[in-house]
């Protein structure tokens, strides 16, 4: 098993090692070809290949110097409209030197987390300096960039990755990595990423650092300091079942025993019952009695108390239903 960051070793270099966001990436690709860009917006949840996506745009446009002709910045670290006038002004004033192409490329990564002040200031320099230098913004949330500086960019929309996506991905690491990936494990994996690869990638890291290499989902719950839906699923099918008593002790051992915060717990039961074999009608009730105990949870209700009320309530849902 070799050492460093998976998620940075199999970051892909170039576009054509991009096998998701197909629309997205064939876009790019025509930026390459034709040897220019417009400024772009990526938005998008994270992991999804927005930062890789550009990364990966530079080194098909300027080759193995790539590194030359680009900045990477961190609005979330320098946020403020200082960093507009001197590093942002400093790097895009000047053209691209040894290379075909013209311009720099300018890379602000949670370019959401600007003040608006320095976002105003950006819209600017921007519009100065277009023929030495494009603009990569990077966020989570279009709505947190003003109106301006959206209008100037082209903007591109990451979608999360689908589940076939992100386990074929998964998959072909652990092979790499000689590492023996079971189906529970990679459920597990999946659902604790929901589609984030960098995450997700990370996860199977820690994982992966057990003496025989294994992961399952028991590896991965640990590593999330969280234990297996199992005991969950086995408290919901003990309290659809009547067993109220029953159902109360493992919850008791979630809480005590494992020490799961009921926030967790709250949100696993919910993920499980949605996944029930029940009438749709039966999870919207359920769902909305699930709701009702968050927010008493959320007002400071004592979470034992309100998370027996919870399974009592599966057990008159049981017997409604005749489980």
């Amino acid at each position: 098993m070799s050492s460093g960051m998976w998620a940075e070793k199999y970051r892909p270099q170039t576009l054509d090692e991009i096998k998701n966001q197909t629309e997205i990436v064939s876009r790019l690709k025509n930026f390459v070809k034709e040897r220019n860009l417009p400024h772009l917006l990526f938005v998008g949840p994270p992991g999804v290949g927005k930062t890789t996506s550009i990364i990966a745009l530079a080194q098909d446009l300027y080759g193995s110097s790539y590194r030359n002709h680009i900045l990477e910045l961190n609005a979330s670290d320098e946020r403020g409209i200082n960093v507009i006038r001197e590093k942002v002004k400093n790097f895009a004033r000047t053209a691209a030197i040894a290379s075909d192409v013209l311009f720099k490329i300018l890379i602000m990564d949670e370019a959401d987390s600007l003040t608006s002040a320095a976002q105003h200031a950006l819209r600017r320099t921007m519009e100065v300096y277009t023929r030495t230098c494009r603009f990569c913004l990077i966020g989570n949330y279009s709505e947190n960039i003003i109106e301006p500086i959206q209008s100037r960019c082209s903007i591109f929309r990451f979608s999360p990755l689908s589940e076939e996506d992100s386990k074929n991905w998964i998959r072909i690491i652990a092979e790499k990595e000689n590492v023996n990936l079971i189906d529970e494990g990679l459920d597990a994996l999946y659902e604790a990423s929901m589609g984030d690869l960098r995450k997700a990638t990370n996860f199977l890291q820690a994982a992966a650092a057990s003496q025989d290499r294994v992961v399952d989902d028991i590896a991965i719950y640990s590593v999330l300091g969280r234990v297996s839906p199992g005991k969950v699923r086995e408290m919901i099918n003990l309290g659809l079942k009547g067993e109220f008593l029953e159902a109360r002790e493992v919850l008791r051992t979630l809480l005590i025993d494992d020490g799961l915060a009921s926030e967790d717990i709250i949100r696993m039961i919910y993920s499980e019952v949605l996944r029930l074999g029940i009438p749709e009608h039966w999870k919207v009730k359920l769902s909305d009695t699930i709701g009702e105990i968050d927010y008493r949870l959320t007002q400071g209700a004592r979470p034992e108390i309100q998370l027996s009320a919870l399974v009592a309530r599966l057990a008159l849902a049981g017997e409604e239903m005749d489980i």
